[in-house]
């Protein structure tokens, strides 16, 4: 069976111009502004109307299983649908724990990987959580990203922030180390996925690890970085030795000291650095907290996945053209966490893609040849989520 797509203003993340995407067998087989017909092979034709075609998003930092929890159990987030990520054009995705790296659990993570694979995404996920010693399966770092096949790094291990394990130099090298090792052995991407937090310390310790270590700059990827003005001005720094950034596309107030994505992701792109060395993820499934001067929680907001297409949306809005902002979320991350036919639309890719509205929102995703989402409705659903209401 073959599926084509007409008439698509595709993306791939570059601009094409009109055209068709052919697909079988879950792949891309042809990207192309000629007619080609299809045999003797049934074909399911679908006009695109000219509407705009690119990558399906990828959410390298994802809480699949809930994050949450520093008020208590009551404050743990529960686990995202399968809806909510579809929804938002999301096709591929990587979990992670955070801060409760205690109730949850590496083992509970694959799970999960596992389910939105059954499910017909495609998952990956960072080993370890905020804490040291890393929560792990295996026993390390080096040996779960080895043995496990979704593993693909660790993370999100906390710096500057008060609720981390305050790294030292050392620690933070050794899990470095793990890691780089790891991902040779496995041919994997073996980065050191770093959560940022408020903390004065800022990124102190990468700096020092790329002044100390021979460790690849690569391997050390600070997260979060847009949450603070000056953290995201040190941020270009690091990416300037070779690091590879990532801001969260969390919602931001106009008195706050922090920059929307969509603005950190233009500062960055006028900035002259490597375009390549930027990524935007949605924290989905995470938790918001604001602490007060004691530590303790006084409100929190909750990640989703759909702040990707909307910060999408606004990037466009600001200026920048499509076929420039698209890389931070899909070819970008493909290539820095070395994930094979993903983040582009090309023959041999895998086919993940998303048709856009005029006004940049989702609607309709395919994940592996098959729909998800169609004329901005579900057509999959997980097995426990609600039905809609006839």
């Amino acid at each position: 069976m073959l599926t084509v797509l007409e008439n698509a203003d595709i993306y791939a993340p570059e601009s094409l111009g009109l055209g068709s995407i052919w697909i079988s067998g879950g792949r891309i087989c042809a990207v192309t502004s000629e007619l080609l017909l299809g045999g003797d092979l049934p074909v399911t034709r679908v006009d695109c109307k000219g509407k705009r075609v690119v990558p399906g998003l990828i959410d390298a930092h994802a809480h699949i299983t809930g994050g949450g929890g520093e008020d208590g159990a009551s404050t743990k987030v529960p686990a995202p649908w399968l809806t909510d990520i579809t929804t938002a054009g999301v096709t591929s995705i990587v979990g992670l724990l955070g801060t409760d790296d205690v109730t949850r659990s590496t083992s509970e993570l694959l799970a999960g990987v596992r389910a939105l694979k059954e499910m017909g995404l495609s998952a990956w996920c960072w080993t370890g959580g905020y804490h040291l010693p890393p929560t792990t399966l295996t026993g390390t770092i080096r040996g779960d990203l080895v043995h496990l096949d979704a593993v693909i790094g660790a993370g999100e291990i906390a710096l500057s922030d008060h609720r981390s394990s305050q790294l030292t130099l050392e620690d933070m090298l050794k899990v470095a180390g793990d890691c780089h090792v790891g991902g040779l052995l496995a041919r994997k991407a073996g980065v050191m996925h770093l959560h940022l937090g408020d903390g004065v310390r800022g990124l102190e310790l990468i700096r020092a690890a790329l002044d100390l270590a021979e460790i690849p700059a690569r391997v050390f990827q600070p997260t979060h970085v847009n949450r603070r003005k000056a953290l995201f001005e040190e941020s270009l720094s690091v990416a300037e030795r070779g690091c590879h950034i990532d801001v969260t596309a969390f919602p931001v107030d106009e008195k706050e000291d922090a920059w929307p994505a969509e603005v950190a992701l233009q500062k960055y792109l006028n900035s002259g650095l490597p375009t390549d060395r930027i990524s935007i993820s949605s924290d989905g499934g995470g938790c918001f907290p604001v602490f007060d001067e004691h530590g303790q929680m006084t409100e929190m907001g909750i990640g989703r996945c759909s702040a990707l297409p909307q910060t999408l949306a606004k990037a466009v809005a600001l200026g920048i053209p499509l076929e420039q902002a698209l890389p931070a979320f899909t070819k970008n991350v493909a290539k820095h966490l070395r994930l094979a036919r993903k983040g582009c639309l090309e023959e041999g890719a895998d086919a993940d893609l998303v048709v856009l509205g005029k006004d940049g929102s989702v609607e309709d995703v395919m994940a592996g040849g098959a729909w998800f989402v169609r004329h901005g409705q579900p057509v999959k659903r997980g097995a426990f989520e609600p039905k809609p209401i006839p």
